[in-house]
């Protein structure tokens, strides 16, 4: 089998990807880095600030500029939902998160170029996380640095891998979180705040135990 990986890094990874634990780790942490863009992402997808600060502050000064510039402010929120979109889809999860990565890296440099208190040590987080989910996708990575006329295959059909609650799961956390972001920056409806947010761990709650229940399942090979 031809996977482009040496003997013991592919052992290594296999024996990773074969634990079940890691497994929903790896579902649930798409789900929460997910979570994480949608708030901001919508923001600037209505045209709204990112922070109160003023310009006579460096961190507010650089948000403003980036807000004055308009299409690519709404560039950014677009690209943040939809990254966030497709992690929780849990199919095209490899996609979002590169996109995911690309983002926060960025992200990150911002937050520690300038400086930013506390929030430095949440955007590291995040980046380590997306970063597992690159590592944790490793095979369908390598495709593309592939030669052209090469024959790049590999088949692991007996890998965990997600089932259909986690990505139903996924869709109703994407439609949740939109809801309760629409309502954090929309006046009229902050009454619905913490329905919104009862709702969410309910459907954490209700999902957890049905993956529990029905297993991830084996002998089926990885989209």
């Amino acid at each position: 089998m031809n996977n482009g990986l040496p003997a013991n890094i592919l052992n290594f990874y296999l024996a990773a990807r074969k634990n079940r634990f890691l497994s929903m780790a790896v579902i649930w942490t798409r789900y929460l880095i997910g979570f994480a863009f949608i708030p901001s992402g919508l923001k600037k997808v209505a045209g709204l600030r990112f922070t109160s600060m003023p310009v006579s502050n460096p961190v507010g000064f650089f948000f403003e500029a980036l807000y004055q510039s308009g299409i690519y402010w709404n560039f950014l929120g677009w690209t943040q939902v939809i990254a966030a979109f497709l992690l929780m889809t849990q199919r095209f999860a490899t996609l979002g998160n590169v996109i995911f990565f690309s983002l926060v890296s960025n992200v990150f440099l911002i937050t520690f170029s300038m400086q930013f208190k506390g929030t430095v040590y949440i955007t590291a987080l995040m980046l380590f996380a997306s970063f597992c989910l690159l590592l944790w996708d490793l095979p369908k990575l390598l495709t593309l640095i592939a030669k052209d006329n090469s024959e790049y295959r590999y088949s692991y059909h007996d890998l965990p891998t997600f089932n259909n609650i986690a990505i139903i799961t996924g869709l109703v956390f994407f439609f949740e979180s939109l809801m309760l972001s629409l309502a954090m920056i929309n006046p009229g409806y902050r009454q619905l705040i913490w329905i919104l947010i009862g709702s969410i761990l309910l459907t954490a709650l209700v999902s957890f135990i049905l993956m529990m229940k029905k297993k991830i399942p084996i002998g089926q090979p990885t989209p």
